[in-house]
């Protein structure tokens, strides 16, 4: 009896001290609210990005035909040309005397084609009245065309002058913008000179230039409708130019192929969009990005607040029987605002799981489940 006595005591005193601090906690086991969501399948359209280089539709490179000094630039670098504006002028005296000797040559040559017809009426009345052989008239007329013949050379040689002086003075060949002009007046330029003199750029059209490896040209075009790759292209979605300073360009661009081959060196295919650009506002040379959409089928949408991370794998509590929550492992994909995950595996449609205050969250924990409105959620993603 002595020693169950002081038991019982002791056993008394710790359920007094078990009340004491349940009184003093009142909330240490009280099981709390959290928001639940069953999961419902939608469609989602999401965006991949693949960064770009701007260049004009048509880019040429303004080189002289011959070889001079340059005596004028007609235009500043960045400005906007017209077909057949002068832009810069050669000089090189030499095709002027070209065309000064081809001119002179040219009355030499009417001169000595007047001179021959000249003795064949000389002659011609000679060897009627047969004063002289039918030899000579024959020698007279061979002379003639022997003189017509150089003056056709001769004018012939003036039209290669003018040709040449003309490339002195080099006009835009198309509408455009210039680009940088390296040489200054006074250059030495020529036809094999290492840089040209400026490029010339139409601008009216633009094309972003950027690439896919293979994987993912394969997973793009499997997405999109038709049998064969033409068709499959054709009924690529629109793209949409995000410009360096990560405004969205409001026209949209029509992807094409750029090149029908995956480069063995980058593991690449390259494409480009070709974007309208009414305004110029994008020049040749820029960066920018491209994004195209995706729409995603019958996919389970969790907020990604709802999801932890744990060493090289993300976790979310589903709500099973009684009430309790497991922490269940998902592979997923982030949406393009990042707010929230496309979930491929670990959960299936119909599965209830906590949105909200996971971090106080144990595996096995009860709780009470607030149901969330699966339309409202659908909504706000929206």
């Amino acid at each position: 009896m002595r020693t169950v006595f002081p038991m019982i005591c002791f056993m008394a005193f710790v359920t007094l001290s078990c009340q004491q601090n349940n009184q003093n906690n009142p909330g240490a086991n009280k099981v709390k609210d959290y928001s639940v969501l069953t999961l419902v399948p939608k469609s989602v359209t999401v965006h991949n990005n693949f960064p770009a280089t701007i260049e004009g539709e048509r880019v040429i490179e303004i080189r002289p035909m011959i070889s001079g000094y340059i005596q004028e630039i007609h235009v500043n670098e960045g400005e906007h040309v017209k077909r057949g504006q002068l832009l810069f002028r050669i000089n090189n005296p030499i095709y002027q005397q070209e065309v000064i000797t081809a001119k002179a040559n040219i009355n030499s040559a009417v001169a000595n084609v007047n001179t021959a017809k000249m003795e064949i009426e000389k002659v011609r009345p000679l060897v009627e009245k047969e004063i002289v052989s039918n030899y000579r008239l024959k020698a007279a007329e061979l002379s003639l065309q022997a003189k017509e013949a150089a003056l056709e050379q001769a004018q012939a040689t003036l039209v290669n002058a003018e040709t040449n002086l003309g490339y002195t003075l080099i006009r835009s060949p198309q509408d455009g913008i210039i680009g940088t002009i390296p040489y200054k007046t006074g250059a030495l330029v020529g036809s094999n000179s290492s840089g040209a003199l400026t490029n010339l750029s139409d601008i009216s059209n633009v094309f972003a230039y950027f690439s896919w490896n293979e994987k993912q040209v394969l997973e793009l075009l499997s997405d999109s409708p038709g049998l064969t790759i033409e068709e499959k292209m054709k009924n690529m979605p629109k793209a949409t130019l995000i410009l360096s300073n990560s405004v969205e360009y409001p026209e949209k661009g029509k992807i094409e192929m750029a090149s029908g081959l995956i480069s063995t060196q980058t593991g690449s295919a390259t494409f480009k969009a070709i974007f309208p650009n009414p305004a110029g506002l994008i020049r040749s040379g820029s960066s920018a990005t491209i994004r195209i959409p995706k729409v995603k089928e019958n996919v389970l949408i969790v907020p990604q607040s709802a999801t932890y991370q744990m060493q090289d794998k993300r976790f979310i509590y589903t709500l099973g029987i009684d009430n309790k929550v497991t922490a269940v492992a998902i592979i997923s994909s982030p949406t393009d605002d990042g707010g929230y995950f496309l979930v491929s595996e670990g959960l299936k449609p119909g599965d209830k799981v906590v949105i909200e205050g996971v971090s106080s969250l144990r595996d096995g924990a009860t709780i009470i489940p607030k149901e969330v409105n699966a339309i409202s959620f659908n909504r706000d993603i929206n």
